[in-house]
């Protein structure tokens, strides 16, 4: 066997079970030797993500086991990005990307990161638990015309509301679009804090992105995300989807008994 199907292998059964900084030292050693962003996805990371999946169909694995393994993958998709991504076009606009305060969940928020830059934006991600004195000091050093809010959790959903009243006592809300997401957040929550937008998933933030810099003015090429890129997204959600609706079952569940 040869040192990239060792690695191949490495990264499947890895990401299988959630060892994430292994999964990080192959991906690595396999861009330093050549091998194929997309051989890696294709051949290793996706068809494991996909066997998570079964396993937890038929209750083998449970939501932890999938959430440990998702972490995994995306540490994988850190560090292909750059190579999954590249493009040569002029960048479109600068989207800055957050997880509001009391919330350190950021598997959907750096998704929709991965997919922001294959369509050609810049990203300026201020990683999560970000306070609201952060997202102003950031908003005034990057002026970026789009800002992206995540919030996973109902306990931390308000904090949409509190940061955009920051920036209207700011004086800056009406040159910012706010697009707002995560696992709880819907189109009527987002209308309720009045958001300039919602997205349920990585290729809707993209259209909503594309969408409000548009109405800014901003010349929005007919950037193509590649292929690859989008299936390993989507492969990520896909997951991701599976244990939100067990989560949201439990809860049901549980209120009705």
């Amino acid at each position: 066997m040869s040192r990239e199907e060792e690695i191949k292998k490495g990264l499947y059964d890895n990401t299988l079970v959630g060892n994430r900084k292994e999964v990080e030292t192959l991906t690595n050693e396999g861009v330093a030797l050549g091998m194929s962003p997309m051989d890696m996805l294709f051949g290793a990371l996706i068809p494991s993500l996909q066997e998570v999946g079964r396993r937890f169909e038929v209750g083998d694995y449970f939501v932890p086991e999938m959430l440990v393994s998702a972490k995994a993958m995306q540490g994988a998709m850190v560090i292909l990005r750059p190579l999954l991504v590249q493009s040569g076009a002029k960048p479109i606009a600068t989207v800055m990307m957050f997880t509001v305060k009391g919330d350190v969940h950021d598997i959907g928020k750096n998704l929709c990161n991965i997919m922001l830059e294959g369509a050609g934006f810049t990203v300026v991600d201020l990683g999560v638990n970000t306070s609201t004195d952060k997202m102003m000091a950031a908003i005034k050093q990057h002026n970026p015309p789009v800002v992206g809010m995540s919030a996973f959790l109902t306990t931390t959903m308000p904090m949409f509301k509190v940061n955009m009243e920051a920036m209207a006592k700011e004086g800056i809300r009406d040159k910012v679009k706010v697009m707002v997401g995560g696992a709880p957040v819907t189109q009527e929550y987002a209308n309720k804090v009045g958001a300039d937008g919602y997205a349920p998933d990585a290729n809707a933030t993209v259209r909503l992105a594309k969408k409000l810099v548009a109405e800014m003015g901003y010349d929005v090429m007919d950037t193509e995300i590649k292929e690859e890129v989008v299936a390993a997204v989507q492969a990520v959600e896909a997951l991701m989807n599976k244990a939100g609706a067990h989560e949201t079952a439990q809860d049901a569940s549980t209120e009705s008994n």
